[in-house]
């Protein structure tokens, strides 16, 4: 199933925008609206699947949070394992961790070092692209533990912000259902 433009419409149309959010002259996108919307969800999980169930996909990774909830059902409908990437200290088990910059500072992100297998293929799954620093830091996890990752799916990209070319640098493909603009 390609997607339609009704398809991508609808889901678009299912994103709310909320002016001044989190602090003013943002204009915030908001993928909770599409979770509440069962059409809405169910849909952008079929169209990630539709995309990536023949790529030979291995593992699964969704960033925290919100990757979580679009990456745990794309690995389950291509049957494949799914990986989280977390905030420092939420992993139970032996992990290693990434620092990334952000706009007033920096953060991290860990994963189980047994949680990728050298020559796994991975797909990154995340709600938005915007910077895309949370996605190198995690590309770059999973390729220190011998994953390949060469694509990753999102449902928002705001393609003025940069964060696609930051990735395409990085050698991943972005792929994304609902464009918008960051500004």
């Amino acid at each position: 199933m390609t997607a339609t433009a009704q398809q991508l419409e609808y889901l678009k149309n299912s994103i709310k925008s909320i002016q001044d959010y989190p602090k003013p002259g943002i204009l915030f996108r908001d993928v909770t609206s599409l979770l509440e919307d069962p059409k809405a969800y169910a849909l952008s999980i079929e169209l990630l699947v539709e995309r990536y169930k023949n790529a030979g996909i291995t593992k699964v990774v969704g960033t925290e949070a919100r990757g979580f909830l679009f990456g745990a059902p794309v690995a389950l409908a291509l049957g494949v394992g799914f990986v989280p990437v977390r905030k420092p200290r939420k992993l139970p088990r032996e992990t290693i961790a990434e620092s990334y910059e952000l706009e007033y500072g920096t953060d991290q992100l860990e994963i189980h070092v047994d949680a990728i297998k050298p020559g796994d293929k991975v797909l990154v799954v995340d709600d938005l692209l915007a910077t895309g620093g949370t996605i190198e830091a995690t590309v770059k996890l999973i390729r220190r533990l011998g994953g390949e990752v060469t694509d990753a799916a999102f449902i928002i990209n705001l393609f003025d912000i940069g964060g696609e070319e930051r990735l395409n640098k990085q050698g991943i493909t972005c792929y994304s259902l609902v464009p918008f603009p960051g500004h």
